[in-house]
């Protein structure tokens, strides 16, 4: 019989999260880095720098690699021959793991988890509970994977009960242009084949904890027809053009991950859930002899890579801005943003609808950041502050253009339609900030205060002071979007799959 302590399990949930936080996988980072080397388009060559730049910054500042430390997914594997000494239930001891991980002083992580969720939305302040699947095994060890997923790719998960005679290929071909860059690519599919609906799921959610090994399985080729399938799919999505943050180029995704399971002869039930640029996942075993050991990456796995906005990127003063020098900026342009910039998420922008704008409070002739920052440690002004998926706000676009005289938004991914006409009729702009980029944006930013909704928490309203923020021109004042015309130009380069409209 094997013994594991409270406080070994205890310890170890804490630990994987901390070190998921601010360690990507090294085969992500491979998978990255080999994808930035083959890439063609400018765009997404330059998205993917900075995803390895933040990258290795995070695995040597112990940061969070994105602002969203995500929602904590367990799956446990409990050998029969295990017994745990504790006075806590299996899942207390993994949810009080996450609390001591998420406000560990000296690496602090977002809480974003809410309860009351069709309510209140009341965060819970130390982002429990975690996500647990738990299945009985033979032995004496508990196999443990852990998982913390962002909001943004967990929100383009999609599910379909298909035929038996549909294509599964076909099915994922046309969902994916569907879910836009906000899950932000380029990241893995997950994907579950079976059971039943719950299963499927399921299924697509644990593949993702699996290790990026498509380029063995182009070599060997497949064995099975799960393995002829991601083959498939990997050239097939890839042939979108979709690219690094939708931008258009020739890597979207980096592997495809899939799970199967029989299932009833009248259903074909598939999952599909993608994995972002913050792909963090850990696997350890406990055997009872003590907490898990974790490895430390070596820094050198990471590549050698260097970021410049080059001699064309245009410099913009936030405090003088006009709309007239807006109407100079064309999409794809890098911009070096350096001022003031107001934030402001989903919660924020609900309460100016339904209150309006606090005393003290201007938004007329300014830009507002979707951004839900980290709280800072040590000497930080602000803790990683990435930008949060933008199309979540395109239903207060008009208001926010209308009632507050915004002059444009920042965020990240694309643009929806009813966003982008209110964009065109106010000449405003789009700008878009690289999405697994959060350390390294947040270097950016040289002040920061909450100036409304101190009790949104990490939504409430913050003043940045911002000095040469990179970012990209993603939607122009005459509502012309890099999101429509970046892939479609990808698209055509590659020119395995014709062209359809989404």
């Amino acid at each position: 019989m094997t013994v594991i302590t409270k406080e070994d399990l205890i310890q170890s949930i804490q630990d994987s999260l901390q070190y998921i936080s601010y360690y990507h996988p090294p085969d992500f980072i491979r998978g990255v880095g080999e994808a930035y080397e083959r890439e063609e388009s400018p765009a997404a060559r330059d998205a993917m720098a900075q995803i390895l730049i933040n990258s290795r910054m995070c695995a040597e500042g112990h940061r969070p690699i994105c602002q969203d430390t995500g929602i904590v997914n367990v799956f446990l594997s409990v050998g029969m021959d295990v017994r745990f000494e504790s006075d806590l239930s299996l899942e207390d001891m993994i949810n009080e793991g996450v609390r001591r991980a998420y406000n560990l002083p000296e690496n602090v992580l977002r809480a974003s988890v809410l309860s009351d969720p069709a309510g209140k939305r009341t965060n819970t302040k130390d982002n429990t509970p975690a996500v647990i699947h738990t299945e009985i095994v033979p032995g004496g060890k508990v196999e443990v994977r852990v998982a913390a997923k962002g909001g943004g790719s967990e929100a383009k998960a999609k599910f379909v009960m298909l035929n038996p005679s549909d294509s599964i290929v076909d099915w994922v071909i046309k969902t994916v242009p569907t879910m836009g860059a906000g899950w932000c690519p380029p990241g893995m599919l997950g994907i579950g084949i079976g059971g039943t609906a719950e299963k499927a799921m399921l299924l697509a959610k644990r593949a993702l904890m699996d290790p990026i090994d498509i380029q063995d399985l182009q070599k060997k080729g497949p064995a099975n027809r799960v393995e002829e399938l991601r083959l498939e799919i990997f050239d097939k999505v890839n042939s979108l053009g979709i690219g690094a943050q939708g931008l258009g180029g020739l890597t979207t995704v980096l592997d495809v991950k899939i799970l199967d399971y029989p299932t009833h002869a009248a259903n074909l039930p598939v999952a599909m859930i993608p994995n972002c640029a913050a792909t963090r996942h850990a696997h350890f075993t406990l055997d009872g002899t003590g907490p898990a050991e974790l490895e430390v990456p070596n820094i050198d796995d990471w590549p050698s890579i260097t970021w410049e906005a080059g001699p064309g990127a245009r410099r913009v003063n936030l405090d003088t801005v006009t709309k007239d020098e807006m109407k100079e900026w064309q999409p794809g342009e890098t911009v070096l943003l350096s001022g003031k910039m107001l934030t402001g998420r989903d919660a924020a922008h609900k309460r100016i609808r339904d209150e309006g704008l606090p005393d003290g409070v201007d938004l007329k002739g300014r830009f507002i950041y979707y951004v839900g920052p980290v709280d800072p440690v040590r000497d930080e002004v602000v803790g990683p502050a990435g930008p949060t998926t933008a199309t979540r706000m395109d239903g207060f676009t008009e208001m926010m253009l209308e009632d507050t005289g915004i002059l444009g938004m920042i965020g990240k991914a694309e643009r929806g339609p009813i966003a982008i006409d209110a964009i065109r009729k106010h000449e405003a702009v789009y700008l878009m900030a690289v999405g697994g980029a959060a350390f390294l944006v947040s270097k950016a930013i040289r002040s920061a205060r909450v100036v409304a909704f101190e009790d949104l928490g990490m939504e409430a309203i913050h003043e940045f002071e911002v000095e040469d923020m990179p970012v990209t021109v993603a939607v122009d004042s005459r509502g012309e979007s890099v999101h429509i015309t970046g892939p479609r130009e990808w698209q055509g380069k590659i020119g395995k799959i014709p062209l359809t409209e989404t």
